[in-house]
């Protein structure tokens, strides 16, 4: 198998002056797991690595810069999850780690359980070795922009930062297959800004935000987090390429068709086991990238398609 990466940035209302930041980034995050899997890593070490730089990236609703609940704080969540033989780890509630999936991708390999939170998630990472940040240290000035906004117009639906002097930001994943035909997904995010305490989204929730099965393919998905959990998007791809459905074709009609029924939209990156690549959404924008045949191929307009010859500067 020709290995081969894809990652995505966040879907949503992504303001004009925040695109170039979610592109550079994008074009960063595949070439790390893009180097990954060519030094014969595994799917589940790039996608892992792929997510990790896009946590340190205040263009991305992930890690650093993630958005903020009702009381100013960041509660971050990720899962990840390997084809092979169906483990998942994943985390949620988590408010004093630089790096979510790097927590989710150790309950996966040491944990007896596939999802921690709050304290339990926080004792577990201790435990493990990873060691704590002040939390004021994982807030952006776009972060908390975001949030005086959403508490002054009452809109608490934001997983985007939609306003153009406030930045935007997103969800970010990435599918991989390796060299081995060995298919991994890993998704990260700060959530919903403005959120309850508490809330939990569709991310860490297997076969909503996240799903990878090697006989089908994987698939991470962004957007409205309550509409993706409701449908079990990521899941419904996978279903619909189980019959031979190409992973566009599946990845097109699933979004659209959850768009329909409960009107909120959301964006998805799938790969098929065979290495075919889907990419759709029904958001206003999603930043996504893959690497092909020595080239970089990345948007995030509707239809958009840019190419780049591939280099590793590109990181």
């Amino acid at each position: 198998m020709k290995p081969i990466i894809i990652v995505h940035g966040g879907a949503g209302d992504i303001p004009q002056n925040r695109v170039q930041g979610k592109l550079d980034g994008m074009r960063v995050a595949v070439t790390i797991g893009h180097e990954v899997l060519e030094r014969g890593g595994s799917a589940l070490e790039a996608v892992e690595a792929a997510v990790v730089s896009m946590e340190l990236d205040e263009n991305f609703n992930a890690g650093y810069g993630s958005v903020l609940n009702l009381r100013g704080e960041v509660e971050m969540e990720a899962s990840i999850m390997c084809g092979k033989n169906l483990d998942v780890g994943a985390v949620t509630l988590i408010k004093d780690f630089l790096h979510p999936i790097s927590i989710a991708h150790k309950v996966l390999t040491d944990s007896p359980h596939c999802l921690l939170g709050a304290e339990g998630a926080k004792l577990f990472a201790l435990e493990k070795g990873f060691e704590t940040v002040p939390p004021e240290s994982l807030i952006s000035e776009n972060a908390k922009a975001a949030l005086r906004k959403i508490l002054k117009d009452g809109d608490y639906t934001k997983t985007e930062i939609g306003v153009a002097d406030e930045g935007g930001v997103g969800t970010v994943g990435a599918v991989a297959i390796d060299a081995d035909g060995h298919i991994a997904v890993a998704t990260s995010t700060g959530g919903m800004s403005g959120k309850a305490v508490g809330r939990i989204g569709d991310t860490p929730q297997i076969g909503s935000g996240t799903y990878a099965d090697d006989n089908v393919g994987g698939v991470s998905t962004t957007g409205h987090g309550e509409t993706i959990l409701k449908f079990c998007l990521a899941h419904s791809i996978i279903n619909k390429m189980r019959d031979g459905t190409h992973a566009d074709v599946a990845t097109r009609n699933a979004v659209n068709e959850m768009t329909a029924r409960l009107k909120n939209t959301a964006g998805a990156i799938t790969l098929s086991k065979n290495g075919d690549v889907g990419i759709h959404f029904s958001s206003n924008r999603m930043s996504w990238a893959y690497i092909k045949d020595g080239s970089i191929f990345y948007g995030i307009e509707p239809g958009q398609v840019l190419v780049h010859k591939y280099s590793p500067d590109c990181k």
